[in-house]
């Protein structure tokens, strides 16, 4: 079971990489040959100007939902609450704020896309489950009939514990 999820996990990197390879060639080139369209209908300044605006556009838009993002899961926070979703939106923002950075008309459309509320929070939804699947996963992977009360792996230290009402980690 161990060598089986091991090689499947080696097998899911190679994946991934692969993956990061291809977008790494892909998306320069088709960054390129839209900038050279676009260029080509508008002209050369007035496109290198167009990604100057939507990159600084794109900066000040994601510093005003980065702070409320940021508010909101300090609140939940505050209220005892995960702040799952605000922590998949904070990531979807800094990957729009990459994609806004990036010279290109392609990336910068990527960006903006993540910038629309409503949109952001249906992709950060869909993160936090495909998130919390994935662990639900691993934990049964690892359970496996193995727990940890029936290994006997490791050196066993023996201690005394007390439990005592100074204790500085149990008060609020």
């Amino acid at each position: 079971d161990r060598c089986y999820s091991l090689n499947s996990s080696i097998k899911l990197k190679k994946v991934i990489m692969r993956f990061a390879l291809l977008l790494f060639i892909l998306v320069p080139i088709i960054e390129m040959t839209v900038l050279i369209q676009v260029g080509s209908k508008i002209g050369a300044l007035a496109t290198v100007g167009l990604v100057f605006l939507t990159a600084i556009v794109g900066v000040t838009l994601i510093r005003k939902q980065g702070l409320e993002t940021s508010l909101k899961a300090q609140e939940k926070m505050r209220r005892g609450e995960l702040p799952a979703s605000e922590v998949a939106e904070g990531l979807m923002l800094i990957f729009a704020g990459l994609c806004l950075l990036i010279p290109g008309f392609v990336t910068d459309a990527i960006g903006a896309l993540l910038l629309v509320p409503p949109l952001r929070k249906l992709f950060a939804a869909g993160l936090v489950l495909k998130f919390i699947s994935s662990m639900m996963a691993r934990g049964n992977q690892w359970r496996g009939g193995q727990g940890y009360a029936s290994r006997q792996e490791g050196e066993i230290i023996e201690g005394e514990y007390a439990n005592e009402d100074n204790d500085l980690i149990d008060k609020k």
